[in-house]
């Protein structure tokens, strides 16, 4: 077999980085044709790998490769969005010689590892499980068929690949000295571990904890019960459980149980780091909270030429390749929807996951003022929007359907389905602003901002996640005014609503058109504040310096 059975790397390791460090995600995003990620906490994944591989860092990536990925998101014949689950097929993964048992439900399932290799796309090595083997019944293939599957008995089931498999297998490599969970979903491998070192403080020397999320969606809790019968806790015992993980009623929390085995935990923003001590720090037993804030691949997601122009602090070159980039875009809007967007006309998008605290709709709260600046001439504006809903989340659904539906009123307005690494890489590049309205402080990081700065894109924002460490109003961004979270949420809504339109009619549209020198100026110290702090070799840096 090839040397990917074994433990090992195409270069020679940096002395700064030798911990064998072994890290298990349930997405990535590492390229468009690798579609095994749904969202933000794959991109940030997928950066964290290419940075691994660029510091040339001890690091294993174990994830699961997802025989129809998230979904494919296309259109109904009337432009609705529509789901669909397409088989996916990569020549390029190999096979490792690894093969695996876990136990399932009281089934043993055979689980196979595929390897990325790093010269493929620039990441450490990777290696991908699946259980669509001819060893297994056609229940055991399903486990890795959807990305975050509706059926909680399926999700409980990938956690037990992800966590336990992916320890077999890299154990089969050669073991690690720390396992770092990106997310609670590979929990079992925590018990998979005291089993092997026979006690709870062991497990705590090996594991590392990152929490990405204050939503519930996102911290996953379920039946004790159900996961004891389902050998989610391996071999040990159900009270062994509990005494390990302090859940002593009938319901068992992801997060807080991993607070409670990881050496260390660490939130993806300065911001989020103390939301998460807020939310957590009340319960016994739960280890140190820092905070490492996200980032992003520079080599991967900036584009050079305009890199260049800033670097020359050359506006001409900068501008001109601005409206390359944005015809680009405009071939994607116009192929959709079959609109002509101009690259001289301030492009405002929106795009990330449908969830609801992100608030897609919020631009259109007053759907008169927002069609009467769509149909102002002498300082015009277009609006995109994309995403991808969870897509068993009707209500989700329902707000990106009802855009659509809204857009046929507008030349100037569009909404555009697929968004995945590819169309986000156009989107940023193509956007004079990137607009994100979460309900603060409910998102965590929120990264597409950083990737849209690299790219020329001025970020319009709430002060949340990433941001407060970044933002400057009028310099390098435009922020609204914090709103009181104690507040209702309708009413949170409005003023935030009221504060966006404010800032969108006074400043940022009247300094686009007006004051081009200003603009230029904001455009290019937003590109020069994400360098390098925003950028995740500083991020895979700290985790080696903060968590390992």
């Amino acid at each position: 077999m090839t040397i990917y059975s074994k433990w090992y790397h195409p270069y020679e390791i940096n002395e700064k980085y030798q911990k064998r460090v072994a890290y298990f995600s349930m997405e990535y995003g590492i390229h468009q044709a690798l579609k095994v990620y749904s969202g933000g906490l794959g991109f940030l994944a997928g950066s964290h790998m290419r940075s691994a591989y660029d510091l040339r860092q001890n690091m294993v990536g174990i994830g699961i490769l997802w025989k129809y990925g998230y979904y494919d998101q296309t259109r109904n014949d009337d432009q609705t969005m529509r789901v669909q689950f397409q088989k996916k097929y990569y020549t390029y993964l190999e096979d490792s010689g690894i093969k695996v048992t876990v136990n399932v439900n009281g089934h043993p399932v055979v689980v196979q590892a595929l390897v990325l290799r790093p010269e493929v796309f620039g990441t450490v090595p990777m290696y991908f499980l699946t259980t669509n083997l001819p060893e297994n019944d056609y229940l055991a293939r399903t486990i890795t068929y959807h990305l975050y599957d509706k059926e909680q008995t399926t999700r409980i089931a990938q956690s037990i690949v992800l966590g336990i498999a992916g320890a077999k297998v890299v154990e089969e490599l050669g073991g690690a000295d720390i396992y770092h969970m990106n997310e609670g979903h590979a929990l079992p491998l925590a018990f998979h571990l005291h089993e092997k070192y026979g006690s709870a403080e062991e497990v705590r020397k090996r594991l590392v904890f990152t929490t990405h999320t204050p939503e519930k969606a996102g911290n996953e809790v379920h039946d004790i019960q159900l996961l004891n019968r389902m050998s989610f806790f391996n071999d040990t015992p159900l009270e062994e459980a509990r005494r390990m993980t302090g859940m002593h009623g009938n319901y068992f929390d992801y997060t807080l149980a991993a607070l409670r085995l990881a050496k260390v935990a660490n939130g993806v923003s300065q911001l989020h780091g103390e939301v998460s001590r807020r939310m957590w720090y009340g319960n016994e037993g739960i280890c140190d909270i820092k905070a490492i804030t996200n980032a992003q691949n520079v080599p991967f997601w900036m584009d050079k030429t305009l890199r260049q122009g800033l670097e020359h602090d050359d506006n001409q070159a900068m501008i001109q390749r601005k409206a390359d980039m944005k015809r680009d875009l405009f071939e994607i809007v116009a192929d959709q929807t079959g609109k002509l967007f101009r690259p001289d006309v301030l492009t405002i998008v929106w795009a990330r996951r449908f969830a609801a605290y992100k608030r897609a709709d919020l631009l259109v709260h007053d759907i008169e003022r927002f069609f009467d600046m769509l149909s102002q001439e002498a300082r015009p504006v277009q609006v995109i929007w994309a995403g991808k809903p969870y897509p068993f989340d009707e209500g989700a659904v329902s707000v990106f359907n009802s855009l659509v539906s809204l857009s046929y009123q507008k030349s100037n307005f569009a909404v555009l389905t697929g968004y995945e690494i590819g169309l986000s890489k156009k989107l940023k590049q193509g956007a004079d602003v990137w607009l994100n309205t979460p309900r603060r402080p409910r998102e965590a990081s929120g990264t597409s901002g950083m990737t849209a700065a690299m790219n020329g894109a001025v970020n319009l924002s709430v002060l949340d996640g990433w941001l407060p460490e970044f933002a400057r109003h009028g310099e390098n961004s435009f922020v609204l005014p914090v709103v009181d979270t104690n507040l209702p949420d309708p009413m949170q809504d409005e003023i935030d609503h009221k504060n966006l339109m404010n800032i969108l009619e006074k400043e940022v549209i009247p300094t686009y058109y007006s004051d081009r020198a200003k603009w230029m100026n904001i455009v290019k110290q937003g590109m020069r504040d994400i360098i390098p702090r925003f950028d995740s070799d500083r991020m895979a840096h700290e985790y080696y310096d903060m968590m390992y």
